[in-house]
């Protein structure tokens, strides 16, 4: 009985280990963007995001559906109740361009912890979500697809600047 015990202590040890090596420690920032012709996106003047020339079609539908949505406003909720909305929260716009993408089922309707379960642990050459409970938001061919991050909820935006990401959990898709 005793061997038994052990060994699921043990295993449950591994499993919360495996868990949180994909949490980013408290101190952890997003990868700070560096332009790479072909490969990087880049903001315009008017924050559209113009995809790399050599990004997967599944990337360039994701930044077209995140150009859609830029400046709208945020809104908790928006995005939930209707996919095409006239404000999104961070799980709403972030379902959006994903599922435009055809990497989200239509049906789904995630909130940012039952992102914690999409895809795979770990960052994406692509594609990279990064979520906790409370906020959702991904790194996009360079760029970040966040509706804060300027100090202030303003709906979804494209970012080059950096963020804090401490104590979020990094999916990726494989192959993106």
């Amino acid at each position: 009985m005793r061997h038994i015990s052990a060994l699921l202590l043990s295993v449950l040890l591994l499993m919360l280990c495996g868990c949180s090596q994909h949490q980013m420690r408290q101190n952890a920032y997003t990868p700070r963007y560096q332009y790479r012709e072909g490969y990087t996106a880049y903001v315009l003047r008017n924050g559209r995001a113009v995809a790399p020339r050599h990004a997967p079609a599944r990337i360039r539908r994701v930044i077209a559906a995140g150009n859609r949505i830029i400046n709208k406003p945020y809104r908790r909720g928006g995005g939930h109740g209707r996919h095409i909305d006239s404000a999104y929260d961070c799980s709403g716009a972030t379902a959006f361009v994903l599922r435009e993408a055809g990497l989200l089922h239509r049906s789904t309707n995630p909130t940012s912890h039952t992102f914690l379960h999409w895809g795979r642990p770990g960052r994406g050459n692509w594609l990279t979500l990064y979520t906790k409970r409370g906020h959702v938001f991904l790194m996009v061919a360079g760029l970040r697809f966040d509706t804060s991050g300027s100090g202030r909820g303003v709906g979804p935006r494209w970012y080059t600047t950096p963020r804090r990401c401490g104590g979020f959990y990094v999916r990726h898709i494989p192959g993106y």
